[in-house]
């Protein structure tokens, strides 16, 4: 019987390992880290993380020395640092943001390309007892306390 702490082990790997399989996929991205996709004001759109993904955003922002998420009030990702403009999690940052939506790195990845890396995640939300995707915010807020 596997005790909670090797279940959420196994679901961050398993996690990690949906973000190595999108890395492997021939899909042509040219991400210049100009954060444009981060001002979630701006563009209306804001990532959905499923427990997994949240909880290991969570892991990577306590590993920075955050307890909590910083605070934005311009309507950026509070994972964007406010002086550098980089990604405070980059190499643990979630598939919506790896997948992500601008035109500049090579617009969305269709649904259809990644729907099993998509089925995957779900499985590792539901075994955490997640009850679905949710806007970045929230999730990685309620990951920090948990």
């Amino acid at each position: 019987m596997k005790r909670p702490r090797d279940e959420a082990s196994a679901a961050l790997g398993e996690v990690r390992a949906v973000y190595a399989a999108l890395a492997e996929r021939p899909a042509e991205r040219n991400c210049t880290l100009r954060t444009e996709c981060c001002h979630f004001k701006l563009t209306g759109l804001t990532p959905y993380l499923t427990k997994g993904e949240a909880a290991l955003a969570a892991k990577a922002l306590r590993a920075t020395g955050r307890k909590r998420l910083p605070e934005r009030t311009d309507g950026a990702c509070p994972l964007l640092h406010s002086q550098t403009q980089r990604c405070l999690i980059y190499a643990d940052r979630p598939f919506g943001c790896r997948t992500h939506f601008c035109a500049a790195a090579g617009g969305p990845y269709a649904r259809s390309e990644v729907i099993d890396l998509i089925r995957r995640l779900e499985a590792v939300d539901a075994a955490l007892g997640g009850d679905g995707p949710r806007a970045l915010p929230g999730a990685v807020a309620d990951a920090l306390r948990d």
